[in-house]
């Protein structure tokens, strides 16, 4: 574990890996990615756990983060790695900050990676198209389960518990166990909060200025959360993005496709400069 001080705040990072050195952004502590992050992966890439400010052990007020402010956080950690260049991977959201760091340092960053995330940030409209391609696509089995398992959630129990009831539009298998993934997860609301009211509303991939940096924009066919579907109009709009779907995947492909998600990255990573 390492600390780097950028602007004000303290960054908790860890690495694993030996290669070119990848941030892989994180806002739940560093521990659930470490976990489910490809093992063949690491023979390929110096995975650099980032944990945003503001979040799991990283210092720094949540309120205060912008995408200059990231950029220059990761700029920090890019620097302290000693590295001339940097991937950067985000999952979910996290993709969002992580295309944005890409295209504000395009200098420094030699390719961008996301998994399951959405080409815009209105949380409510992804919602909506979220459930009518579960309802379209999902099978009879796939609804009954998570239908079940949202009954059991009481009213006003924590997100976390309509997250582990969500498993069958998060995972390929419905019936995956996903507890363990998160057992060391150090969620802090006021990131979640400023990350999906703040800064994400008025986020589209297209939108500022374009993008220079080599894209990967990688999807399980059974991600219910964020459907693989909402890219297809937009990827035309952008010259420097692969597309990669995962069939047997949900939201995390390089969970439950490692070996498949590996060599995905790498076969992207011999055409990057």
């Amino acid at each position: 574990m390492t600390t780097v001080a950028s602007k004000g705040a303290e960054l908790f990072t860890t690495t694993q890996g030996r290669g070119p050195a990848c941030l892989w952004l994180t806002a739940i502590g560093s521990g659930p990615y470490e976990l489910q992050a490809p093992k063949p992966l690491l023979d390929h890439l110096q995975l650099t756990f980032v944990e945003l400010r503001g979040s799991g052990r990283s210092t720094g007020a949540a309120a205060d983060l912008t995408f200059d402010l990231l950029a220059e956080d990761l700029e920090a950690v890019r620097r302290s790695l000693g590295a001339e260049k940097v991937l950067v991977l985000g999952h979910s959201i996290l993709g969002m900050p992580a295309i944005e760091y890409a295209r504000r340092c395009p200098g420094s960053v030699s390719g961008a990676v996301t998994a399951g995330t959405p080409p815009h940030g209105d949380m409510a409209k992804l919602v909506e198209q979220a459930k009518a391609f579960f309802c379209e696509d999902a099978s009879e089995e796939r609804r009954r389960i998570q239908q079940e398992a949202l009954a059991r959630v009481p009213p006003g129990s924590p997100p976390g518990a309509v997250l582990m009831a969500q498993t069958p539009s998060r995972f390929h298998d419905p019936n995956t166990d996903a507890a363990p993934l998160y057992a060391t997860a150090s969620p802090r609301p006021e990131l979640t909060q400023h990350l999906l009211t703040r800064l994400s509303p008025a986020w589209e991939v297209t939108g500022g200025p374009g993008l220079q940096v080599p894209l990967l924009l990688t999807h399980g066919r059974s991600d219910y959360i964020v459907p693989h579907t909402l890219w297809a109009p937009v990827l035309p709009k952008l010259p420097t993005a692969t597309f990669r779907l995962f069939e047997k995947s949900g939201h995390q492909p390089f969970f439950e496709e490692p070996e498949a998600f590996t060599r995905a990255v790498v076969e992207w990573m011999k055409g990057l400069r």
